[in-house]
């Protein structure tokens, strides 16, 4: 009985995010149905109505933190923040590639506190990630760190220097090598449909020369 109260309940609802999918406002929600990481209605909902994380551009889980949007360039198929606990921080600038994936309780900075006066802040710092990225549940990447394509951070790692070269995964406290990745083994998939966030490509820049500074 309880499961068919449910169907009933949740049927309507469904019907109704499938003729909002229709608006144009809300086409993401049909497009990116069948990528990696779909966009839901009600990730939607409770950032941009209840105002979980509004600002940010992409959708984030409502126990995440953002820090600076205005500093932060996310790039297609990348949405940090997505899983729950992560803290985004864009005091300084931060840059993120194509299609990279983050697990729980990430910490990504582009800023800190100024060691001698923990009241200012340290805020000239660029940390950039490479496409393909993966970031492990629970690691931390600090302030000034690039990562190049293909760079996987393993679970509980705090990486305080650059990996520019990419294609490795890397773990520890801090992090280092642990093994290198055959560069013609990894594979660059795209999404059908290309979306910063919840913005078309096409849209994209048109939006980053009006709101953002990255």
């Amino acid at each position: 009985m309880i499961q068919k109260i449910k169907y009933f309940i949740r049927k309507p609802f469904q019907i109704f995010v499938v003729i909002l999918s229709r608006f144009p406002k809300f086409r993401f929600i049909r497009d990116l149905s069948t990528s990696e990481e779909p966009i839901l209605f009600g990730t939607w909902w409770r950032q941009k109505v209840l105002g979980y994380n509004k600002k940010a551009y992409w959708p984030m889980h409502f126990s995440s933190k953002i820090v600076g949007v205005q500093n932060i360039h996310v790039g297609i198929g990348t949405n940090p923040g997505l899983n729950h606990g992560c803290y985004i921080q864009g005091s300084g600038k931060l840059y993120f590639g194509d299609y990279c994936i983050f697990g729980p309780n990430v910490g990504i900075m582009s800023g800190n506190h100024d060691v001698y006066d923990n009241r200012k802040s340290v805020t000239d710092k660029t940390t950039k990630l490479g496409n393909y990225c993966w970031v492990g549940m629970n690691s931390v990447i600090l302030p000034g760190v690039e990562l190049g394509d293909f760079t996987i951070v393993a679970a509980g790692a705090v990486v305080t220097k650059s990996f520019p070269k990419g294609f490795c995964v890397i773990g520890g406290n801090p992090a280092k090598i642990i093994k290198e990745l055959e560069p013609e083994k990894c594979v660059r998939y795209t999404n059908k449909f290309e979306y910063h966030g919840y913005i078309p490509k096409y849209k994209f820049d048109k939006f980053r020369n009006k709101h953002l500074n990255v």
